[in-house]
């Protein structure tokens, strides 16, 4: 078996199939994003026996503090054959030559999750997968005084210029069990949808709520961040952004809409229950140190 890096598009678009095949609920990014994301702390790579691609991984610094995520699929008739576990040893010495201590991995299925106690995984938080059927104009509630709302895509440096007061302050109340370490250059490039709804109060930031479409279903999406500073909370803004989203995608043919919120985070939960999201599934977040002693 060979492990190579991602160099060219033929290779990212055979990294997009794997992930499709494994997860075909979820949208994964463009051939174009991927490349976006690339830095030399990400690893992207590709598993083939005999030529054939049976599996893909991906290891890259995590959005957790001091921590690398590590991420190895094998397609489902090439699994039991030592493929994942060649796959996974590959990325956790890319985690460890970039002098991180601790592993970052998720689990949404019991053969995944025992997997990754073979190799000394535990959980270490939840997330919530919930759905919304689109299937119709979504009624919005009216905007707070006093706010006005664009997309980022209307006002280039918007969001940019929100990570020191806006961003910072949303990130540090993410129910997790480590602390985010979101650097601006990944809250500019990572945390943005297309379209983002920004909320603003004499110029500034106050709220956000995004989607992310899928390049390979264009009725279906996922909710990207939604947000309200602190000393917005509680007017109904994060309701009004939230349907605007929702509004957006009726508008443009999407039926569904998906989001994952951290199981901690019961006020979000809440909310999306109350505008019809449905519970769909759970997600167990993993950890370990990168040495295992």
């Amino acid at each position: 078996m060979d492990i190579t890096p991602c160099a060219t598009d033929d290779d990212y678009e055979q990294w997009r199939q794997v992930r499709i095949a494994v997860l075909p609920y979820e949208r994964t990014a463009s051939v174009a994003e991927l490349r976006e994301s690339a830095s030399a702390d990400r690893l992207m790579v590709l598993a083939r026996q005999d030529g054939v691609v049976v599996g893909h991984g991906l290891a890259a610094r995590s959005d957790m503090a001091r921590a690398g995520s590590v991420v190895p699929r094998v397609l489902p008739e090439h699994r039991r054959q030592g493929i994942g576990t060649a796959l996974l040893h590959h990325l956790v010495a890319h985690v460890e030559g970039l002098g991180l201590p601790t592993l970052r991995a998720g689990a949404d299925d019991e053969g995944s999750l025992a997997f990754a106690h073979r190799f000394g995984f535990e959980e270490a938080n939840r997330e919530v997968e919930q759905t919304y059927r689109v299937d119709g104009p979504v009624a919005v509630t009216p905007v707070p005084d006093g706010v006005e709302v664009v997309t980022a895509q209307e006002r280039p440096g918007l969001w940019e210029g929100a990570y020191e007061r806006f961003g910072l302050e949303c990130l540090a109340d993410f129910a997790v069990d480590t602390p985010l370490d979101v650097s601006p250059e990944r809250w500019a490039q990572d945390w943005l949808g297309d379209p983002m709804f920004l909320a603003l109060h004499d110029g500034e930031v106050v709220g956000c709520a995004g989607l992310g479409l899928d390049a390979d279903d264009a009725t279906r999406a996922e909710n990207g961040l939604t947000a309200v500073r602190r000393d917005w909370r509680g007017r109904g803004l994060a309701v009004h952004l939230k349907l605007v989203a929702l509004d957006w995608a009726a508008a443009h043919g999407v039926e569904e809409v998906y989001t994952w919120t951290q199981d901690g985070n019961a006020a979000m939960r809440a909310l999306n229950t109350r505008l019809g999201y449905a519970t769909t599934r759970v997600g167990i977040q993993l950890s370990r140190p990168t040495r295992r002693t």
